[in-house]
């Protein structure tokens, strides 16, 4: 179901940038999602979303970031995608996500995105616009398999179609880069895995890998994770209680090594997966740009 209602405000401060690609003002147009990924943390309690298969549509969300920007002293950089993909499906008529980036745009703001969509192609343009000042896209990507994001990402594209917009917006010049996370346990924490994911990704033009192996675990949405389990993963659950109990932050066994693994993986190819390294925006028109350096987890 799609509801629309009114928000107060767009943009929330964010306490520290540079641990999230430089974002200074974060915003979400959309509450809810129709990718029905099986492990969205934003169906947790604590996010207020009664049902998150609904999309809460704001509105008057165009409105509220003319208004916002023009009252800001300091260019920074906006940030989309932390709570709901911006490229919903439901965005392909509604335009939200297209429209706050002709804003954005107008008014000379640095932008980074998350999405798991090729909708973003969209907007190649703008967003190569938005570039000359500075514009970093991440495709979040937990496996290369299409098979398995059937699964575990059914509403969503699949991962071929990601890396394949990504390509277009890395010939386009535009920084992008992927954020491989979560990585389920007993399901996509094995060296096939991820070397499929971090050797498509450079195929592809990625500049960046960002990952967590591992992935949270809090009431509403354990619940429904677990429930999905039991359909398309019969007696994991089991392993997964034993494991984790009932712990918030769960990381996959043999992290260290696999952190290893895959780091090495990225320096042998020159990709960044350190967010320290990622490149910024930097104030001056442009983006700071590091040397890669080896991810510890």
């Amino acid at each position: 179901m799609i509801r629309e209602i009114s928000a107060k405000t767009l943009l929330t401060r964010m306490k520290s940038p540079a641990s999230w690609f430089g974002v200074t003002y974060n915003m979400n147009i959309y509450r809810g999602c129709q990718h029905g990924c099986i492990y969205c943390d934003s169906r947790s309690q604590c996010y207020g979303i009664e049902n998150f298969e609904d999309v809460l549509v704001k509105v008057n969300s165009i409105a509220l970031l003319k208004k916002e920007l023009s009252g800001k002293r300091k260019v920074a950089t906006i940030g989309t995608g932390s709570m709901s993909d911006p490229y919903t499906p439901v965005e392909k008529h509604l335009n939200f996500t297209g429209r706050a980036l002709e804003v954005i745009e107008n008014y000379g703001f640095p932008a980074h995105i998350v999405t798991k969509s090729d909708l973003i192609l969209r907007d190649a343009e703008l967003i190569r616009s938005i570039s000359r000042v500075f514009a970093s896209v991440a495709f979040t990507l937990t496996t290369a398999d299409d098979s398995l994001a059937a699964i575990i990402e059914p509403g969503a594209p699949r991962p071929s179609a990601r890396l394949d917009a990504l390509r277009q917006l890395a010939d386009a010049g535009v920084y992008t880069g992927i954020l491989m996370m979560p990585v389920l346990p007993y399901i996509e924490d094995t060296k096939e895995n991820i070397e499929a994911v971090v050797r498509q990704s450079h195929s592809s033009g990625a500049s960046f890998i960002i990952p967590w192996l591992g992935m949270s675990l809090r009431d509403r949405q354990r619940e429904y994770y677990f429930s999905k389990l039991d359909l398309h993963f019969p007696g994991l659950r089991r392993k997964y209680e034993k494991e984790y109990s009932s712990l918030y932050s769960c990381a996959v066994k043999s992290a260290g090594e696999l952190y290893s693994f895959f780091g090495k993986l990225c320096e042998d190819r020159g990709m960044t997966c350190d967010m320290k390294n990622v490149r910024k925006y930097n104030g001056n028109g442009g983006g700071d740009c590091f040397q890669p350096s080896l991810f510890h987890g």
